[in-house]
C-alpha cells in the first residue's frame, strides 16, 4: 500500500503483483478525525477502520509523513514519490514534472527515470491549489467551474494570496463577469509557476496533482510554454501514493 498524506487530501493506493487494484481519497481533516488516534502525542492510523483489506508492506509520503505514525511503513520524500509515480504512470524516463499540491508547487527534472533537479515553492499559498479554492469561494463557484475559464482573463497582479483576494474583490466591484474573473484567477496562478517550469526545458511536461484537472491552466501551459507534449497521467491526484508503490516494487526487484 502507498499512502500520500497531503495537506488537503489523503490518498491511499493498493497494488497487487505490481498492478494497481484499489484507491481511496479522503479529506485530510476527515481522515485524521475518523481513522486516526493520538497515542503519546503521535498520530496513529487505524487500518482496521479503513477496511482496506490485507497488505504486506506500506510506503508513506506527503506533507504529514513525519507527524503520522504509519506502522511498519517505509517513509520516502514527496519528490521521490512523485518522480516514481510519474515514471510508472507515463512510461517516460525523461521529462519535466509539474505537481501543484494544496500548499506547495513542485517542478522536477526527471532524467533516466530519476530526479535530476527540482524547485519547490512552498513560501506562499498563491502558487498552490488552496489559492484556487479560496478564490473560487470568493467568486461563489466550484473548482470545476473555475477550471473551465481561460479566455479574456482579468489582470490580477498581486503576488500574495491574501492581497490577491482583496484585488479580486476589487475587480468584482468594477463589474467584471465571472468568466473573465475566473480566467484571471487561473492565469495568475500560471504566471507564478511559469518561471520555475521554464527552468527545466524539455520536450515532455507531465502534470500531476489535483490541479492537473484544471483545463484553463493546461491551456495556458500549451499556449505559452515550449513543450511538444503535455501529458496528464490517468490518475494525476494519486501520483504520490502510486509512486510509493512503484518505489516498493523497484526495491523488491533489486533485492531478488
Amino acid at each position: 500500500m502507498g499512502i500520500d498524506l497531503g495537506s488537503r487530501t489523503v490518498k491511499l493506493v493498493v497494488f497487487e503483483d505490481g498492478n494497481f487494484v484499489n484507491s481511496m481519497i479522503y479529506d485530510t481533516a476527515t481522515f485524521y478525525r475518523d481513522f486516526c488516534s493520538n497515542v503519546n502525542q503521535k498520530i496513529n492510523v487505524d487500518f482496521e477502520k479503513l477496511d482496506i483489506g490485507y497488505f504486506d508492506s506500506v510506503v508513506s509520503t506527503g506533507y504529514g509523513r513525519n507527524n503520522v505514525n504509519v506502522e511498519n511503513a517505509t517513509v520516502i520524500l514527496e519528490l521521490k514519490a512523485h518522480t516514481y509515480g510519474a515514471v510508472w504512470q507515463t512510461g517516460l524516463d525523461d521529462f519535466t514534472l509539474l505537481d501543484i499540491g494544496g500548499q506547495d508547487s513542485k517542478v522536477i527534472s526527471v532524467r533516466n527515470g530519476k530526479m535530476a533537479d527540482m524547485v519547490l515553492n512552498d513560501k506562499c499559498a498563491a502558487s498552490c491549489g488552496r489559492y484556487l479554492e479560496n478564490m473560487a469561494n470568493i467568486l461563489g463557484i466550484g473548482l470545476e467551474e473555475l477550471a473551465g475559464y481561460h479566455e479574456n482573463p482579468v489582470e490580477l497582479n498581486s503576488t500574495c494570496a491574501v492581497f490577491g483576494e482583496s484585488e479580486l474583490i476589487g475587480k468584482i466591484s468594477e463589474g467584471y463577469g465571472i468568466r473573465e474573473l475566473a480566467a484571471g484567477v487561473n492565469y495568475s496562478l500560471f504566471k507564478r509557476i511559469k518561471p520555475i517550469i521554464e527552468r527545466f526545458p524539455h520536450e515532455n511536461l507531465v502534470v500531476c496533482g489535483g490541479v492537473a484537472q484544471n483545463k484553463a491552466l493546461l491551456e495556458f501551459i500549451k499556449s505559452e510554454l515550449d513543450f511538444k507534449r503535455v501529458v496528464i497521467p490517468e490518475r494525476p491526484q494519486l501520483n504520490g501514493a502510486i509512486g510509493c508503490c512503484a518505489f516498493r516494487i523497484e526495491k523488491m526487484k533489486l533485492a531478488k
